[in-house]
């Protein structure tokens, strides 16, 4: 080893390394950290973990599990307001379109996040960022799209950069086509180029975004809409993802998996040759139980996606509409009991293919293994399940990125 390194010992220590469906489970493992790079430098079985002068420090977790750091693929969490008018409205039993054509929804953000300064836009991006690194997570994916203007989606993708506060957690800044907004409604082909050719040219060279989305379902961009923008991000070097059959199937998951698309993300309404073609790309089903439960929607089909190796990622959804929630456990929770996912998928769902979703898969990120960054949660128990298990209250007992411990 090159300089000495920092051990966490005596921890049951989940790698989720691999290729593999298992969490790679050590009962009594250690790891070293190389305290300058903030990389994992080694891992494997307590016994035989670096000793001497190779060593600054020892940490003894007493036993404790100790996770990769949790990785939230897919949030919306840079908006000024909230709409809990519209829970309310849809616990009295009205549905997202009924609220979208009252003047409610999307649109309904539009507004006071346009007003906010970037000041206020950072601050409240600062804060639901803390409030998710205090559930576990160290990676978290950030959409524009509350604005849906060229200057308005480039001021919130330049929030993201370093939003007071957030620096310890890893951003990842997402250009989101969310939908045509009202005033645009007579010359939706005017708007699309204008994403194509205006929105995408700008954000792509500076890297103010490493990804575009579009929301491409009923009431939002059409399937052509979405494969003009889709191709317009590749051709500037820009992954593609999307979200895709929250209400209806309109095709997209066959055309983000033509493209290469990272992720097809809700996919409560997916066809067979859809499934087929996601597989074969490699590309990503991001599950989004709560956004799914709030509005009352069937689950997407777990069985057939497991069934054909879909890798699945799970996230909070993060939003003022459908699912107001930092915290990737609670999700977890959802996964298992109401879309009938596996603990052990749970857990990859909110660490490796989180990651890979990202794009961040070969970086190691979502993982505990050799080069990867050392973002870890210690947890007090023993036992992956409880964490989901137990989702009213938090088991998180330390928080660390780049090896440094945060909480």
């Amino acid at each position: 080893m090159s300089e000495a390194v920092e051990v966490l010992r005596n921890a049951r220590v989940m790698t989720c390394a691999g290729d593999r469906p298992e969490l790679g489970l050590i009962d009594r493992g250690a790891i070293a950290i190389e305290p300058v790079s903030g990389t994992v430098m080694w891992v494997g079985e307590d016994a035989d973990r670096p000793r001497g002068n190779d060593v600054a420090r020892e940490t003894d977790l007493g036993g404790k599990l100790i996770t990769p750091g949790l990785v939230d693929c897919h949030t919306h969490a840079i908006f000024a307001g909230d709409r809990a008018n519209e829970f309310a409205m849809r616990a009295a039993g009205r549905t997202y379109q009924e609220i979208a054509a009252a003047g409610g929804g999307i649109t309904a953000t539009l507004a006071p996040t346009r007003a906010a300064s970037e000041h206020e836009l950072e601050q409240l991006l600062a804060a639901r960022i803390a409030s998710a690194r205090a559930a576990g997570t160290t990676t978290i994916e950030v959409k524009s799209g509350y604005d849906l203007t060229a200057d308005g989606e480039l001021r919130l993708l330049e929030c993201m950069i370093e939003p007071n506060g957030a620096r310890d957690v890893r951003i990842v800044p997402t250009l989101l086509a969310h939908l045509v907004p009202p005033d645009r409604s007579h010359d939706r082909a005017a708007f699309v180029r204008e994403i194509c050719e205006a929105w995408i040219p700008r954000a792509a060279p500076s890297r103010l975004a490493t990804s575009v989305d579009v929301y491409c379902d009923d009431g939002a961009f059409t399937l052509a809409e979405a494969r003009a923008i889709w191709g317009a991000a590749v051709r500037a070097g820009l992954a593609v993802r999307g979200h895709v059959g929250q209400f209806s199937d309109l095709g997209a998951a066959e055309v983000l998996a033509e493209l290469g698309g990272l992720s097809a993300d809700h996919l409560e309404q997916v066809s067979d040759a859809g499934i087929a073609a996601l597989a074969n790309a490699r590309t990503v089903a991001v599950m989004l139980p709560g956004a799914c439960v709030q509005l009352r929607l069937a689950p997407p089909p777990i069985d057939k996606l497991r069934a054909a190796g879909v890798a699945m990622a799970v996230a909070t959804d993060l939003n003022p509409g459908s699912s107001y929630c930092e915290t990737l456990p609670i999700q977890m929770w959802l996964a298992c009991t109401h879309y009938g996912m596996t603990v052990d998928e749970a857990w990859l769902g909110v660490t490796r293919h989180a990651a890979r979703a990202l794009g961040l898969e070969q970086r190691g990120v979502g993982t505990i293994a050799r080069q990867a960054p050392a973002d870890l949660v210690v947890w007090r128990t023993t036992d992956p399940a409880e964490i989901p298990y137990r989702y009213g209250c938090s088991l998180v007992d330390t928080v660390c990125v780049a090896g440094r411990p945060l909480t």
